[in-house]
């Protein structure tokens, strides 16, 4: 590691082909492992990837409705409407229509589908915190930066709201 710490005194270095390159790889490498545990849990239940983010992403925006999901995981609506219909009918999220538009069909988690993603959750928290404590808080703060940076400069402010 410290070899890396040293290129990296340099932007000149740090911005070379190979030095991107081992970013790329090292995003991939931390993807895959940041997801195996939650992959092994959804694998039980017949789900996929595309059911955690539905799960996650609803548990952190009770209430949002199909658009407002569509347009946050820019997936089709073929696609979500397949991963939803299959959340509903097991439990796992509930539509309620709208207060102030009867049309709307709001989407919240039920108690069963708050159980299943803080379970999802815990199998990635505890990999991300250790990986934070070891990294420390300049690394942390750094790592953020880089990952904001990787969203698109026009939507970046929208997702610094997302994440509050």
């Amino acid at each position: 590691m410290s070899e890396w710490k040293a290129s990296l005194a340099q932007p000149s270095l740090f911005l070379r082909e190979e030095e991107v390159r081992r970013g790329i790889e090292l995003l991939y490498f931390a993807y895959r492992d940041f997801t195996e545990g939650a992959d092994e849990i959804l694998a039980d239940m017949s789900m996929g990837r595309a059911h955690h983010r539905v799960l996650y992403f609803v548990g952190r925006n009770p209430g949002t409705n199909v658009s407002g999901l569509l347009d946050l995981l820019r997936i089709t609506k073929q696609s979500l409407s397949r991963v939803l219909n299959q959340l509903i009918e097991e439990g796992y999220i509930e539509q309620i229509q709208g207060v102030k538009d009867r049309r709307q069909r709001l989407l919240y988690l039920t108690e069963k589908g708050i159980g299943f993603e803080q379970n999802l959750f815990k199998a990635q928290k505890d990999r991300i915190a250790q990986a934070y404590r070891a990294a420390g808080v300049e690394a942390v703060s750094g790592y953020w930066d880089v990952l904001l940076n990787i969203v698109r400069e026009e939507n970046r402010e929208k997702v610094l709201k997302r994440i509050k």
